[in-house]
């Protein structure tokens, strides 16, 4: 399911033109990036959580040139789904 497939289909469910409905949605996905880049987790119960989580500094190896490189320690972006969602993906609803 793409962005404009979510957007039409909120568009059919609710009545409310495309427009209005693409407007909403964006700026719900810009919150919710803004708020994880400034290292805040978002919560949506019953939905799940966008998480920030840390990863400590590693070393790797390019093996092509045989040389060591560290990875320095860095925040990525991680969803938890909610217990409900869990289960309504394992029953197949």
């Amino acid at each position: 399911m793409t962005k404009a497939d979510i957007v039409a289909q909120i568009a059919q469910q609710t009545g409310v033109n495309r427009t209005a409905v693409q407007t909403i949605v964006e700026a719900f996905m810009e919150n919710i990036k803004d708020s994880m880049a400034a290292g805040n987790d978002v919560f949506l119960r019953g939905f799940g959580s966008f998480v920030v989580k840390q990863r400590a500094r590693k070393v790797a190896r390019n093996i092509s040139k045989n040389t060591s490189i560290e990875i320095p320690a860095h925040s990525v972006p991680a969803f938890r789904p909610a217990k409900e969602f869990m289960n309504m993906v394992k029953e197949g609803r």
